[in-house]
């Protein structure tokens, strides 16, 4: 396969440098944004497969001539390397019952490592075929041997459990995300019991995907999560590309 990769993006453009797409004599995988520009591409590639060609590059203007508007350019290399190395975050799910493995099911495509735990084997063995799972009795073990960045999701069947990961999860400054399941009465006990422990609840996000919807079917509620995650950990990894100075 040919490896197409973006290298340089400039103005406005379908995706941003280090996006990658891996083209075969019959078939695609990834994507560099569509349209005209990828075309041109799998075009390319292809070409390179047939004459056996190692690499090329491409230098593209978004522009009319292509019968494309985003207005930006976009330097594309072609060669025969494997998929550059990029570490996604890790998302820990805590609580394998039916939005728990809703969520995991959702996030599977995303850029993300979705990780399913419980302590009760019956529910993690009804998990997706696929999903990443961990049997342990010890939930809050894995909270802190979590890498920097990760992000939080607490959904047992114990308002106890919940609450003793919650605070787990806040005591640490270095996660990207901590949500927890739960209404409005929940959300204020939980604020209670943590500055009890001293710990400020704001970080908490709880309930999970309510700016979204009040709607309780499992699978809605993991997709409405599994955008405010994704939202939030874009948003994180940007501000840690680019830092502001004061």
């Amino acid at each position: 396969m040919i490896r197409v990769r973006v290298i340089r993006a400039q103005g406005s453009t379908p995706r941003d440098e280090g996006a990658e797409m891996f083209v075969g004599p019959d078939r695609i995988e990834g994507s560099i944004g569509g349209g005209q520009l990828e075309y041109m591409a799998i075009d390319r590639a292809r070409q390179m497969l047939e004459s056996r060609e190692a690499e090329a590059q491409m230098d593209v203007p978004l522009g009319p001539e292509i019968g494309q508007c985003c207005g930006g350019r976009v330097l594309l290399q072609l060669d025969r390397d494997g998929p550059t190395p990029q570490q996604q975050p890790d998302v820990l799910v805590f609580g394998a019952g039916h939005v728990g493995r809703a969520l995991a099911l959702a996030l599977r495509p995303l850029p993300v490592n979705p990780l399913l735990i419980d302590s009760r084997p019956e529910e993690l063995a009804q998990a997706a075929p696929g999903l990443a799972t961990r049997l342990t009795p010890l939930p809050e073990a894995e909270l802190r041997a979590a890498r920097p960045g990760s992000a939080v999701v607490i959904l047992t069947h114990d308002h106890a459990l919940d609450f003793l990961l919650a605070a787990e999860a806040l005591s640490r400054n270095d996660l990207a995300y901590v949500g927890m399941i739960g209404s409005a009465t929940k959300r204020a006990r939980f604020d209670r019991f943590a500055r009890e422990r001293g710990l400020d609840p704001a970080p908490l996000t709880s309930p999970i995907g309510a700016g979204f919807s009040d709607d309780k079917r499992p699978a809605v509620i993991a997709a409405f999560t599994a955008a405010e995650l994704i939202a939030r950990l874009i948003v994180t990894s940007s501000l840690n590309k680019y830092p502001c100075n004061s």
